[in-house]
């Protein structure tokens, strides 16, 4: 499979009027905290959190060619395209491709070892914790990068709900992975299933809970101060 040689030049830019967007989540207050008081001073702010919607091709730039070689090669691997990648977004000069879970190992693989594709390095995976977007509230997010053709780099995004948050490793394609996937477990609690050492990085083992979840507690201890006493920041008024 050959394909023409392509000048890497800058993405172009989509006006804003036509940027479709996915609205995922209402939030309220300067960080979205639920169940007890704001104290930023922001209890009153309400906005919407929006997320970029679909691009339809053509996108610009090189990805139209990487998207139009990816779907070739999972066609050739019997898979259907339209099921495995869930969308894809060109935002801001940037190329996003949402991959459904079960296929991420596939779809990198295809992505480092087909000879017009070429990523062959992972920078690493992390995590997103969107409590409002049902049924996908976590995202692991890949970002991927082509020495071959010039520092390309391509986002991959999978998305799982809280209730069963496992995603297929990809340490056998990208073993740097390694860290990343222990560190996105240990404070987001995606399971990276076949894993070959899932345990935390920043966290003590016996810890209970994923802190950098949006519904993780702040939490706190009581603390004196010449007289004083500031309380837990989860025990504070609420300053509406």
């Amino acid at each position: 499979m050959n394909t023409p040689e392509r000048d890497v030049v800058a993405a172009p830019q989509v006006p804003e009027t036509a940027r479709r967007l996915d609205v995922i989540d209402h939030r309220a207050g300067m960080f979205g905290r639920v169940g007890y008081g704001d104290t930023t001073g922001y209890g009153g702010l309400e906005r919407a959190i929006v997320m970029p919607g679909t691009t339809v091709p053509p996108f610009g730039s090189w990805f139209d060619e990487v998207y139009e070689i990816l779907r070739e090669v999972l066609q050739e691997q019997g898979l259907d395209p339209d099921q495995v990648i869930e969308k894809a977004v060109a935002d801001r000069g940037e190329f996003t491709l949402h991959i459904a879970g079960p296929h991420i190992v596939t779809v990198c693989r295809a992505l480092r070892d087909d000879q017009d594709l070429r990523f062959e390095l992972c920078l690493g995976v992390s995590g997103v914790h969107y409590p409002g977007h049902e049924g996908r509230e976590l995202h692991a997010v890949y970002h991927l990068m082509s020495l071959t053709h010039g520092g390309r780099v391509l986002r991959l995004e999978v998305s799982v709900p809280d209730a069963d948050p496992h995603i297929p490793s990809v340490v056998d394609v990208y073993p740097g992975n390694d860290w990343q996937e222990r560190e996105t477990w240990d404070l987001f609690g995606i399971v990276f299933d076949g894993h070959p050492a899932l345990t935390r990085t920043a966290m003590p083992d016996d810890w209970v809970g994923h802190p950098q979840r949006k519904d993780y507690p702040l939490g706190g201890i009581p603390v004196e101060y010449k007289g004083a006493t500031v309380p837990p920041a989860d025990t504070r008024r609420n300053f509406e």
